[in-house]
């Protein structure tokens, strides 16, 4: 009888590695994906590289659990900042290493605090109930700014501009405000003629001239007449108003041809029509004083001064009928609302209220007071008002074409143009997004690559070519550019290269133009498995010298229990990667290096720092069909080649599409045995046991398998840091079919 043929042996080599892929089976993946692949990165080309351990920073300490990490840079000098729990705030100076104080306990809310860096002097930092605030290492001082001024009594007699004075800030390192005055009707000057009759007979102009004013240092007014009609003069222009009049000059006509002409000058009042704002300051948290001194007056001017902090619980007034017959101003109270403080004052014009300036915006407000105008000895009736409540919290601050940039609810608010503490200039103002497309509030917003990007739940909007018009208004571009992809998670929206990437509760999106594309369908598998009642945060970062973005959240996972891990993305493929317990994270470019740190508490972790310590790493390949899906395969070897730069075991299971094999357990260690093949142990003086590696660079972990089925696959586990894996192999041979 003929001996049976040696069954043909197979071979299974991979060495072109791809993505992690969870939106298929693992049957049903490319042979060059991954079903899990953690803490190693699929650099290329029979290049798996183990990433490095995260590092605890030494000596960082935070007084209390962060609710907010961010980064700036102020003065060339880069800085973590912490925003805790308790209401309190502490930095960290990267460069020397040294930890401190930027505000005490109960100074902001006690979460869901943003920065944005203004130039590299200091950073704006938004409350979300209790204001704008900025930081430049030495001073954190309110952006409690002017934002009004109202003329109470314009005065008279003023013969030049007086000087305004507003006073000081209530915090220390504060700026103090400033504004200049605006007269008309300057007092000893003539402001306007009077024809009280035309005359008769004009056949040219004539010649006016004015008495002179009898002071030592006046100037005699000069007029000329501009129109004649039936010989009458009908028009009389002023060319110099002359100075020193303390009562109007006679004016003479002489020529022309007419007679019977009579014009009358009529001198200027004084009075200040007009108070610019020329510094908003900051610092201020109670209502300033305003003082106009000097100018020559008879009677001072007096003005009031309203102030702005966008808190929420404070209130504003829109004049909603000026009234009439006001020769004095009304008194202006609250009442109701649920706040305290709340205090305006009215100006009137003309015998009407033009306008009305709050003095103190008040506190704790829940819902909008009613104003009561008090018109007792005013002379007037009529006007009403409507009081205006801050309810909505400021969700995000950013800095964008020389300005600040703030939202609460559906507004935008920005400062003027190059100031970072004014918002009541011309240039300043705010816009509300009133399309249907923004469904809720504004979620966030992102500065990057020349555009201000505006988030909603579910729908994006971007500003803009910002420009100043010549009458000094500022004026850009409001574009929608998704009405079915927004994100409410505001940390995990950052740039990377010249896309904007961002993560919501379905997948990860990148935003390049107006165009949105979905780049997590490789995670699908993952989504479903995160928690998100943790924040999700995110940035960029170098792992093994490239430039990765990386989301950080918490995953339900199946066998460990819910953990924190990092979705890392690069060159269209996704790894995942496990640095320790954090709970958020923050992109911090040092130095030219963009590093990623991330705290769980009151630590500080920087992230794929450490090269040389244990790091648990996971590669699970495809199952392979092999190139014929309906046979059976029985696992004859398998073999990982690896370069490594120290001793390390990798753990190795053959898998298929129903059991597990053995964990084989292969080192590079070299061992000493005798005839029999028991290992011979070394001891040193300590009577501890000494290993010895094969050295640094190639090495083939291989081993007999015992496995079977219709696809075959390799789990390779390990805590060795700092080595690549480069190929896979197995031996196999075909069996039966179906």
């Amino acid at each position: 009888m003929a001996a049976s043929p040696e069954q043909k042996k197979n071979y299974q080599v991979v060495k072109a590695f791809k993505s992690l892929n969870t939106k298929s089976n693992r049957t049903a993946i490319d042979e060059t994906e991954f079903s899990w692949i953690e803490n190693v990165q699929p650099i290329g080309y029979a290049n798996l590289k183990v990433v490095p351990q995260s590092v605890t920073v030494a000596n960082v300490t935070w007084t209390n659990t962060v609710t907010h990490i961010d980064s700036c840079n102020i003065n060339n000098n880069d800085y973590i900042l912490a925003f805790q729990s308790n209401g309190g705030a502490e930095y960290y100076e990267i460069q020397t290493a040294t930890k401190g104080t930027i505000a005490s306990a109960g100074t902001f809310s006690t979460a869901n605090v943003s920065i944005a860096q203004w130039k590299d002097e200091r950073v704006m930092i938004a409350d979300p109930n209790k204001g704008l605030y900025s930081w430049d290492t030495a001073n954190l001082v309110t952006i409690g700014c002017i934002s009004a001024i109202g003329i109470t009594n314009p005065g008279a007699g003023y013969t030049s501009s007086p000087q305004v004075t507003i006073s000081a800030p209530d915090q220390a390192n504060g700026v103090q405000a400033t504004a200049v005055a605006t007269i008309s009707n300057v007092a000893s000057t003539i402001t306007n003629i009077t024809i009280n009759s035309g005359g008769t007979g004009f056949t040219a102009f004539p010649t006016l001239t004015f008495s002179d004013p009898g002071s030592i240092n006046g100037v005699v007014g000069q007029a000329v007449v501009t129109a004649i009609s039936g010989g009458a003069i009908v028009g009389v222009q002023i060319t110099n108003p002359g100075y020193g009049y303390s009562t109007a000059p006679t004016i003479t006509i002489s020529g022309g041809g007419g007679s019977g002409a009579n014009l009358t000058a009529v001198l200027g009042s004084g009075i200040v029509s007009a108070l610019s704002i020329t510094n908003s300051g900051s610092g201020y948290t109670n209502p300033p004083t305003v003082t106009i001194s000097g100018g020559g007056a008879t009677t001072n001017a007096t003005a009031v001064v309203g102030y702005l902090n966008f808190s929420t619980g404070t209130v504003g007034v829109l004049v909603t009928n000026s009234g009439s017959g006001y020769s004095t101003a009304p008194l202006i109270s609250f009442t109701g609302g649920g706040g305290t403080g709340a205090a305006a004052t009215a100006i009137i014009s003309g015998g009407i209220v033009t306008e009305i300036i709050m003095t103190n915006p008040g506190t704790g407000y829940t819902s909008a007071p009613t104003v009561v105008f008090n018109n007792t000895g005013t002379g007037g009736s009529g006007a009403t008002a409507t009081a205006v409540v801050s309810t909505n919290p400021t969700t995000s601050i950013q800095t964008f074409q020389g300005r600040v940039w703030l939202s609460q609810g559906r507004t935008v608010y920005y400062s003027a143009a190059g100031q970072y503490n004014d918002y009541s200039s011309v240039s300043a103002g705010s816009v509300t997004i009133t399309d249907s497309t923004l469904h809720s509030n504004i979620n966030a917003m992102v500065s990057a690559n020349n555009f201000l990007y505006i988030f909603g739940d579910d729908s994006i909007n971007v500003f803009s070519d910002v420009a100043v018009q010549s009458t000094g208004v500022t004026t850009f571009t409001n574009t929608n550019v998704s009405a079915s992809v927004g994100t409410r998670r505001a940390n995990a929206i950052f740039a990377y290269f010249r896309s904007l990437l961002f993560m919501n509760d379905y997948g990860v999106y990148a935003l390049v133009g107006a165009t949105t594309t979905k780049l997590s369908d490789a995670l699908d598998g993952v989504f479903p498995l995160i928690d998100f009642t943790y924040p999700v945060t995110g940035g960029q970062v170098l792992v093994n010298n490239i430039l990765c973005a990386a989301f950080n959240f918490y995953y339900k996972d199946p066998v460990q229990g819910t953990r924190p891990i990092q979705a890392v993305f690069f060159d269209k493929k996704w790894f995942i990667t496990s640095q320790g317990t954090s709970l958020l994270t923050t992109s911090v470019p040092y130095l030219g290096i963009i590093y990623l740190y991330a705290t769980s508490g009151t630590n500080l972790i920087q992230f794929y720092k450490d090269q040389t310590s244990a790091i648990n790493s996971t590669v699970q390949t495809a199952l392979w069909p092999m190139q014929d899906t309906i046979r059976d395969k029985q696992a004859l070897k398998f073999g990982v080649e690896a370069t490594l730069t120290t001793g390390g075991t990798l753990n190795i299971t053959v898998d298929s599409q129903s059991n597990v094999s053995p964990v084989y357990s292969l080192t590079n260690l070299i061992y000493w045995t005798n005839n029999f093949g028991a290992t011979i142990s070394w001891l040193n003086n300590s009577s501890t046991i000494i290993t010895w590696t094969g050295g640094s660079g190639y090495a083939l972990y291989k081993s007999d398998a015992q496995q079977y089925g219709k696809y075959l696959g390799l789990t390779i586990t390990s805590s060795t840091p700092n080595f690549t894996l480069n190929t896979f192999e197995m031996e196999y041979e075909l069996r039966a079919r179906f």
